[in-house]
C-alpha cells in the first residue's frame, strides 16, 4: 500500500506526548493553528493544509489514549472521491516515545493522479516538519 511514513523519538513519556494530540489547543500548537476538531470517534475536523492553500477535512476514526489518533483525510476541492488517512501512533521506548506519522490510502482516493499526490505528500511531510513541531511543543510544554 503506498504510504508516507515518518518517525521521531521524543524524550518524554507517551502521556506527555498524548496531551498534544488529545485537545484542540494542543493540536493547534503543532499540527495546524486553525484546526477545528471534535475529538471523539466520529467527530468532524477541518483545517488548512501545511501550505495554507488547501482545506483538509474528515472525521476522527480512532482515538486510543496514549496510543494512536487516526483521522480520515480529504483535500477539499481536489476531486478526491474517497479520503485517505492520517495515522499518528505513540510507542513507549526506553528514551521516551517513538511517534509515527503515516499518510495512507492514496491509491483509493479515486483520482488518476493519486501517484502525484503521494509524491507531493512525501515532499510536504519533510518540508513542513510536522513531527519536529510536535517534539518542539512537547519540549516547551504548556498544554
Amino acid at each position: 500500500m503506498p504510504e508516507v511514513v515518518r518517525f521521531i523519538e521524543i524524550p518524554a513519556p507517551p502521556s506527555s506526548v498524548w496531551r498534544w494530540l488529545s485537545t484542540q489547543d494542543g493540536l493547534r500548537r503543532w499540527l495546524a493553528p486553525n484546526v477545528e476538531i471534535d475529538l471523539r470517534v466520529g467527530g468532524a475536523y477541518r483545517m488548512r493544509s501545511g501550505d495554507e492553500a488547501t482545506w483538509v477535512s474528515g472525521t476522527v476514526l480512532e482515538l486510543v489514549p496514549e496510543g494512536r489518533l487516526v483521522l480520515s483525510w480529504l483535500e477539499e476541492g481536489s476531486g478526491w472521491v474517497h479520503p485517505g488517512r492520517l495515522v499518528i501512533t505513540l510507542e513507549p521506548i526506553a528514551s521516551g516515545t517513538r511517534v509515527g506519522l503515516v499518510h495512507d490510502g492514496f491509491a483509493g482516493i479515486g483520482t488518476p493522479t493519486w501517484a502525484r499526490t503521494l509524491e507531493a505528500y512525501e515532499r510536504g511531510t519533510d518540508k513542513h516538519q510536522v513531527l519536529q513541531r510536535l517534539a518542539d511543543a512537547v519540549a516547551t510544554g504548556g498544554v
